[in-house]
């Protein structure tokens, strides 16, 4: 690590879905910058993965479903016990669900799915973190919340994935309100396009608001991480409520 980005010592964070993609990308920011981490995921050995990217770094792996409301009181209580403190929630863990399904065709325990990950376990998550930070002293703490550009523009075929991010900016809203008396501050990053494992389909051909099949940019997830980091290094008085950080030629302005 250089000594010059250990921006972080000192602090502690929760970065759920940290086994891959854009939850292991912004962990290994934090990582390599000096924060202690609990990594939650589902998948013990893609966390321990994560974890071994910054040698030495104080990584915790926990094994975590975030929509099972006793994993996630374990995963609080484990980096309670282990870094003493909580400064910083990344609610990032969530899916697609299932992809190219006309709406009239999906399956209710596929909508389920979708919504018990994506908005149940960021709800039960920010609700564990919420409790911890405004119980511990020095009081307060940050939550982001992994939004999507789908919380603003939908791709066509992806009522539960857009329905549940928009589910998530009211939760982000009311958090932020919720959140003022404790020293609580409360934002949202939109993502749009960042390369990782869910998006690689992306770049071969995705379905269009016209109905053609068309490749798509995307942008280096680092990019994504180092914008998470910004938004969680601000002091607890200034907030990024909401933050867009989107691949530049991707078409989202006057999608559809």
């Amino acid at each position: 690590m250089n000594p010059k980005e250990s921006t972080g010592q000192g602090k502690v964070a929760v970065v759920t879905g940290a086994g891959s993609g854009i939850g292991r990308a912004v962990a290994v920011e934090l990582l390599r910058t000096g924060w202690s981490v609990g990594l939650a995921g589902r998948r013990a050995e893609t966390l321990e993965a994560t974890a071994a990217l910054v040698p030495g770094a104080a990584g915790l792996a926990v094994r975590t479903d975030v929509s099972d409301p006793a994993d996630v009181a374990a995963l609080f209580a484990a980096v309670r016990e282990r870094f003493g403190r909580l400064d910083l929630l990344f609610n990032n863990a969530g899916t697609f669900g299932p992809g190219g399904v006309p709406f009239e065709d999906l399956p209710y325990d596929a909508w389920r799915h979708v919504v018990d990950t994506n908005l149940n376990g960021a709800f039960l998550c920010a609700q564990a973190a919420f409790r911890q930070m405004k119980e511990q002293e020095p009081r307060g703490g940050r939550i982001i919340n992994n939004g999507s550009i789908s919380a603003h523009s939908p791709r066509p075929l992806s009522a539960p994935y857009t329905a549940t991010k928009h589910a998530l900016t009211g939760l982000t809203k009311s958090l932020s309100l919720d959140g003022r008396a404790y020293g609580i501050a409360v934002g949202q990053i939109d993502i749009g396009n960042a390369a990782t494992e869910m998006t690689a389909r992306m770049e071969t051909g995705a379905l269009q608001a016209n109905g053609e099949i068309t490749p798509e940019p995307v942008m280096d997830v680092t990019d994504v991480a180092r914008t998470v980091r910004h938004m969680a290094e601000l002091p607890l008085g200034a907030n990024v409520q909401f933050a867009t950080v989107l691949a530049t030629a991707m078409p989202y302005v006057g999608r559809g």
